[in-house]
């Protein structure tokens, strides 16, 4: 299995985040200047955010701080458990969920991995997004100390097996800019997200996968 594609299963398989919107990007979304701790932030960003549209950064570091490896591409996510994490660079994968199964396509193997969800996004960071429960339902969260100009927030996973120590968001004064996470190796992996969009209507097949030819469909059972 390629680098790039362990860590975009880490990421989509048992985790989907929320998002980040640069000033200006808050269509269709109520503001939080208002709230007056990265708490509340946190609950008025997920209360009113239906649909995330964005560009992202992302980084591995290992546990002694260097960086493994680094991807970027696009992101739509749509609550309840849809989503579609298009990476771009170094390579081509696609990561498609439409709410019951969650497909992994690698353009260069041409193989597409489809699971079952239901199991899978639980108590893990996807929960964070595309999950429908209450944050508290699956999160223990508390306001961590300042850093890099942003107010933080932590969350730790209830359950013991969501591969994750910890969750770290990062707001600034209007929203959410960056997702933090130390996994159960101690490697951190690092989201910066721009060109936010909130509540747009995604556009038509966002989330179904549509093999192209000649595609090895591999369907993992036992969810």
């Amino acid at each position: 299995m390629k680098p790039l594609t362990c860590l975009v299963t880490a990421l989509c398989v048992t985790l989907s985040v929320p998002l980040s919107a640069p000033a200006g990007g808050t269509q269709g979304r109520d503001s939080d200047a208002g709230a007056t701790s990265a708490i509340e932030r946190l609950h008025v960003f997920f209360k009113s955010t239906r649909v995330i549209q964005t560009d992202f950064q992302q980084s591995l570091m290992d546990s002694k701080g260097n960086k493994v490896r680094e991807a970027s591409g696009t992101l739509v996510m749509q609550r309840p458990g849809k989503f579609r994490w298009d990476y771009q660079r170094p390579y081509h994968q696609l990561i498609v969920a439409d709410g019951k199964e969650i497909t992994i396509y690698d353009e260069d193997l041409q193989q597409a991995t489809i699971k079952a969800m239901t199991g899978v996004i639980g108590g893990t960071p996807a929960s964070l997004l595309s999950g429908a429960q209450p944050l508290e339902a699956n999160f223990n969260i508390a306001e961590a100390a300042p850093k890099e100009g942003l107010e933080w927030v932590e969350l730790t996973p209830k359950l013991p097996d969501s591969g994750f120590e910890l969750i770290r968001l990062g707001f600034d004064r209007n929203d959410l800019q960056v997702m933090e996470m130390l996994d159960s190796f101690g490697q951190t992996t690092w989201l910066r997200f721009s060109n936010m969009k909130h509540n747009i209507r995604p556009a038509p097949g966002s989330f179904v996968f549509t093999p192209p030819a000649g595609t090895d469909i591999v369907r993992e059972t036992g969810q």
